[in-house]
């Protein structure tokens, strides 16, 4: 049976000392493209577009730090508690999405403490924006030939040739889909009430379905952390299960609160 091979080279281009990766582009293009998708949401609701620049650099640093952290303590802790100096070396690779989901989370807190907004009514918005920006950093780890599927013979296997000779599932592509169908859904929910959206609804139905599509897909994923090794659930498992339940009280709560407030 024969395979798609992919052999991208990972650098997009270089002009003299300059080298810009595909990562990096891919990266802008999930900040620029959930900047606008804010912007569209603030001008439904009348807030002031002034206050998007900030929430942007919050947002960023918050995503950056927390996903750089994440990736140290939850997947390799024995490997930065030696070498601390290396926690700060991000062009080497190792971003984890449950970190960078805490980050965001904690920045979106600060702003919103500091601009005077419902920290439950920016969550939820922001929470649209972050699955299509899942959706952009998985096509750039396919792009980097990077977080491989499980070993597959299934039609659509792909040989990362970058790393070996094998075919795989694309995981990263399944997890891309998957976030830019949980973006089109919480934004045809949103479009249907906007302001009237029961607080924390947007956030719980998207950890729910992120962290669902998440553990699903990490049963054909390579085991990122060794000391899941003996396990049966991966790191990545383990660390979606208390974001799903968060989720699922989210939704309970909002919906209780939306109905005692009518």
């Amino acid at each position: 049976m024969q395979h798609l091979v992919w052999d991208l080279d990972p650098v997009f281009f270089s002009i003299g000392p300059l080298t810009v990766h595909w990562y990096g582009v891919l990266f802008a293009t999930a900040i620029l493209s959930g900047l606008q998708v804010m912007k569209w949401i603030f001008q439904q609701e009348q807030q002031d577009l002034a206050k998007l620049d900030n929430l942007l650099v919050y947002i960023v640093i918050g995503v950056i730090v927390g996903a750089r952290l994440g990736h140290c303590f939850f997947y390799e802790p024995g490997y930065y508690f030696a070498n601390p100096l290396k926690i700060f070396a991000i062009w080497e690779g190792g971003l984890a999405s449950h970190g960078g989901g805490l980050g965001a989370i904690i920045a979106a807190g600060i702003y919103s403490k500091k601009h005077q907004l419902a920290f439950s009514w920016l969550l939820d918005r922001l929470a649209i924006c972050t699955a299509l920006f899942g959706f952009f950093v998985r096509s750039a780890n396919f792009v980097n030939s990077e977080i491989l599927g499980t070993v597959s013979n299934v039609p659509w296997a792909i040989i990362f040739a970058r790393i070996d000779n094998v075919p795989r599932h694309p995981s990263q592509l399944y997890e891309a889909i998957a976030y830019l169908t949980i973006f089109f859904a919480l934004l045809i929910f949103y479009k249907q009430k906007k302001a009237q959206t029961p607080s924390g609804s947007i956030l719980g139905i998207f950890l729910i379905l992120v962290f669902s599509a998440r553990f699903l897909i990490e049963m054909i994923k390579e085991k990122q952390a060794a000391y899941t090794a003996d396990i049966a659930l991966t790191a990545g498992q383990m660390l979606s299960i208390p974001f799903f339940l968060a989720g699922v009280a989210l939704v309970i709560w909002s919906y209780n609160n939306h109905k005692d407030s009518k």
